[in-house]
């Protein structure tokens, strides 16, 4: 045999032997997860955390048009695996402003020019693919991800009805086993499982562009398989925001041939508590792209929409017209928040965002409040938007308005992420700021572009205004599963509370569940870097002392730490802002007690003023109680809250 045979054979042997039952580990940083992979007739993982399999082998495929399936028979041409260990800044702090990206990484190169990465890092794991095919635009015609739980495993599942995936993404919890969910019966991301050991596994996707959201499916077994929303072929218009789909595409994307696609996500944590803190979403998306970010100013703005723009004492007719939203920015003056939201009803038509009805004056409006140091958002419905998105905007800025709400998307297809993109990048063009509403979870984007500052896709506070559902519960499962997306724009500042026997239901003068230290502490709680005050200037004036404290609570943070939590019971959070440290607990309609140290603390005397439960708040949940005392690291607290309430400390150093 000469050489250049004998080396073809070793080559067709190597060949051979990684082709056919090969299998690849790799593990985090600490070592206590391991992800497996092995190359069959298809591409499987599966995953070890401290030793249990928290997740069975799992099928992971792309489908194309022509019948060429990404992932089945692959045939493996080379692997690298690299470690990496970098610091990002992020430029809108949501949880942190310094977060560690350590993780080792796998690339499997396949013939027919794709390949899969996988990532371990310590606080979960993920994987996608990515394409260099010839053809300048392909079509996705499905794509498999399951995940294969192997157990009865207890889920929280963001209920989901619609089959053709149209839905505003306010999704309830229900708590219950993978296996009692059917093929009929499909869930929104992030969904959060548990091994039967307990560890928490939070499913969701990352770096999500040109491509549909992914839902999950039950099988009526222990398995969840991957489903999209395919592209519209034929729909017809419900009133001036919504669609009936006639017709649908074949194909969920048509896309670029030479991309990445999106990471698939899984978040593995051995506490609850710590999926307040997780930022693999964030970790797993594009770097920001804007190259001046000087004019991205998170803050808290007045809102109108919750409370009807109910205010009273005044001498005017209050509604949307040009005296109330100047009362709006008076208040907002008064209390240093940065911004008013001009909500539905500013336009002369929600078709029309580029005249105003005839009781605004948009320029007079903004103008007054830049003599008060207050900005204005507006109020946009998203298809009039996109159909002539720069002109608009491009207005709006010459108005001299801040940002942006776009509402009403409640789509999850290729054209509607691609919607996302176009906003934030015409927005950032034009030096604008965005918040987006009817919209799904958080996928990575306020990260490339930070001046998108919150999303909705979260039962918010509004839902008080015509459902029961908002229940302290509810209000602990959200920052364990959606907060862990991103941004969450709950709305919240609810001036009249109620105990669970006493609410009820008034859309003109809403009301929450719970107490109002239970609202008071969302500030810290949860995370939006653009945070409403949703209620009615004038209750919040007639309260000036709670509000003072709202006040005072900034939107981002540098630093973030979770101290106890149980999803729908409780949450205890500590977050810094420059000098201040904040302090956040909430419970359910449990009474409950917590110790908790502070040595977290560097070694100053800090003053910490409190607003607590009031002693009455059994009876009316409005009561709250402010107090004051020095503490230091040495300290221990004990935090008091009563059924549905609250608790929230702002730091201050004493030197």
């Amino acid at each position: 045999m000469n050489k250049k045979s004998l080396l073809t054979f070793i080559m067709l042997v190597v060949f051979v032997n990684i082709t056919f039952g090969k299998d690849f580990q790799l593990q985090s940083p600490d070592g206590k997860t391991q992800i497996s992979i092995a190359l069959k007739d298809k591409i499987t993982w599966s995953i070890k955390h401290h030793g249990e399999i928290i997740l069975q082998p799992s099928q992971l495929a792309l489908m194309l048009k022509d019948g060429i399936q990404l992932g089945v028979n692959p045939v493996l041409i080379q692997q690298r695996q690299h470690s990496f260990n970098r610091m990002i800044t992020a430029v809108v702090p949501v949880k942190s402003q310094r977060i560690a990206d350590i993780y080792n990484e796998l690339k499997l190169d396949f013939k027919g020019n794709y390949s899969v990465y996988f990532r371990a890092y310590n606080d979960g794991v993920a994987y996608h693919f990515e394409t260099n095919l010839p053809d300048k635009i392909i079509e996705v015609e499905n794509e498999i991800a399951d995940f294969n739980f192997g157990n009865q495993n207890r889920v929280f599942w963001p209920i989901e009805s619609d089959p053709d995936f149209l839905s505003h993404f306010e999704s309830l919890y229900k708590d219950s086993t993978i296996n009692a969910f059917n093929q009929s019966q499909h869930a929104a991301l992030p969904m959060l499982v548990y091994s039967r050991s307990g560890t928490t596994m939070l499913i969701s996707e990352a770096n999500l562009y040109d491509y549909p959201n992914m839902f999950l499916f039950g099988t009526g077994s222990n398995r969840l398989t991957a489903g999209f929303p395919k592209n519209i072929a034929a729909s017809t218009p419900v009133r001036d925001r919504g669609i009936k789909i006639a017709k649908l595409e074949r194909h969920l994307a048509k896309t670029p041939g030479k991309r990445s696609f999106p990471w698939r996500t899984i978040a593995i944590c051995d506490e609850e508590k710590d999926l307040l803190v997780n930022n693999l979403t964030y970790k797993l998306s594009s770097p920001c792209i804007i190259e001046n970010t000087n004019w991205i100013k998170p803050g808290k703005v007045a809102w109108d929409w919750w409370n009807d723009n109910n205010i009273y004492g005044v001498d005017f007719r209050a509604g949307i017209n040009t005296k109330t939203y100047k009362y709006y920015i008076d208040f907002a003056a008064k209390f240093g928040l940065e911004y008013i939201m001009l909500d539905e009803g500013w336009t002369k038509t929600t078709t029309d965002l580029m005249h105003t009805n005839a009781d605004i004056d948009i320029e007079e409006i903004i103008d007054y409040g830049k003599s008060k140091k207050v900005g204005v958002w507006l109020w946009t419905l998203w298809g009039p938007l996109d159909k002539d998105m720069d002109r608009i905007l491009a207005q709006y800025k010459n108005w001299g308005a801040v940002g942006i709400k776009v509402d009403f998307m409640a789509r999850a297809d290729q054209y509607m992420v691609n919607f996302y993109e176009r906003v934030a990048a015409t927005a950032a063009k034009h030096e604008l700021m965005v918040d987006l509403h009817g919209a799904y979870k958080p996928v990575g984007l306020n990260r490339k572009y930070p001046n998108v500052l919150s999303y909705e896709g979260v039962r918010g506070l509004e839902n008080n205004k015509w459902s029961t559902e908002i229940t302290p519960k509810h209000n602990l499962t959200l920052p364990f599963i959606r907060m862990a997306a991103g941004p969450m724009d709950y709305t919240p500042g609810a001036m009249i509370n109620a105990t669970k026997k006493n609410f009820n239901i008034v859309y003109g003068e809403p009301m929450s569940m719970g107490t109002r230290a239970h609202q008071v502490a969302m500030y810290v709680m949860y995370e939006s870097p653009l945070q409403m005050l949703a209620d009615n200037p004038t209750n919040y004036l007639k309260d000036s002392i709670c509000t003072s404290f709202i006040s005072r609570i900034p939107t981002v943070w540098e630093q973030t730490i979770a101290l106890n939590g149980k999803v729908g019971e409780y949450a205890l959070i500590a977050r810094k802002n420059a000098d201040k440290w904040y302090i956040s607990a909430m419970t359910d309609w449990n009474v409950r007690e917590i110790e908790q140290t502070l040595s977290f603390l560097d070694g100053k005397t800090y003053r910490m003023d409190i607003l607590s439960d009031g002693i009455n708040a059994d009876r009316h949940a409005a009561d709250y109680k402010v107090s004051s005392l020095k503490v230091t690291k040495d300290n221990k607290i004990n935090i008091k809250m009563e059924k549905g309430g609250g608790w929230c400390a702002i730091l201050t150093p004493a030197d």
